[in-house]
């Protein structure tokens, strides 16, 4: 039997420390400042990212990989006579997992494209656990099925500080029309959901201290977790403290709790200032 390898996407927001623990192969997203194009392939660090965007280096748009990235990422693999698996962001916000489809028929039935129908710290838990799967030497089938149970037990909540770079970005379409008239009279901080690979608005809050609060209540509601992490853009430290509180609230002990802040790309959409968490019960 030929040994399973992990492909993902930067989406993903794995760290490089977790890429070479778990032998992790990361697929950059495309970042776009006017005509500069940036790989998001983690060496534009988060500082940099956002002071390009505050010294007027344009709006940042985003685009997923090519077809030849993943093909260039599956080739080694498949040569070497691994059976490439790809748990990628979720399919309804991007076309990375229609590349990589495309990619991998190149390679007859050599690589399997899994849909996580998540991002940021809720896809690491899929990828992370794909990765433990595969060194435990379980088959593709094996980790398919675990992850599709860690997909269906998986809840994700973002409360957003601002709505522009959601609404410049274009990728939420569906929930766009209730948040900008919602937002603009109000001044309040919306709450989303990420259901079926798809962000649902769920409530609204005044400040983001109250849109943390609600956060952790549904959470609570939903433990004992199994996993966790925290994920932020621009806030560090309240996230750290947002980790610490929550994690023994759901059961979960804070050296096992993920506190992530996104990579460029999905910046590019979340805007400075989100505070997210994800847990799979």
């Amino acid at each position: 039997m030929s040994q399973v390898v992990i492909v993902t996407d930067r989406g993903a927001d794995l760290t490089p420390d977790q890429q070479r623990e778990h032998g992790i192969t990361v697929v950059p997203l495309i970042v776009r400042f006017g005509s500069e194009v940036i790989l998001d392939d983690g060496t534009l660090a988060p500082d940099a990212f956002w002071q390009r965007v505050s010294a007027g280096h344009g709006v940042p748009e985003t685009s997923q990989p090519s077809a030849g990235m993943f093909e260039e990422a599956f080739a080694p693999l498949v040569a070497a006579g691994h059976h490439v698996l790809c748990p990628l962001i979720t399919g309804r916000l991007s076309g990375t997992c229609n590349a990589a489809h495309a990619a991998a028929q190149r390679f007859l039935g050599k690589v399997t494209v899994f849909d996580t129908e998540s991002l940021s710290a809720g896809q690491a838990f899929q990828v992370l656990a794909a990765a433990r799967a595969a060194k435990e030497g379980l088959s593709v089938d094996a980790i398919i099925a675990r992850l599709e149970g860690i997909r269906a037990r998986s809840h994700m909540m973002i409360a957003l500080d601002t709505v522009e770079f959601l609404k410049r970005g274009g990728r939420a379409g569906k929930v766009m029309p209730i948040l900008d008239r919602v937002v603009r009279a109000l001044s309040i901080k919306p709450l989303l959901r990420v259901f079926g690979g798809e962000l649902q608005v769920t409530g609204v809050a005044r400040s983001m201290t109250k849109a943390v609060r609600k956060i952790t209540e549904e959470f609570v509601g939903l433990a004992p977790a199994r996993m966790l992490a925290v994920a932020h853009t621009r806030r560090p430290d309240e996230a750290a403290a947002w980790a610490e509180a929550l994690a023994p609230q759901v059961g979960v002990a804070l050296s096992e709790t993920l506190v992530v802040e996104a990579g460029p790309a999905l910046s590019a959409h979340a805007g400075p200032g989100v505070m997210a968490a994800a847990m799979v019960a």
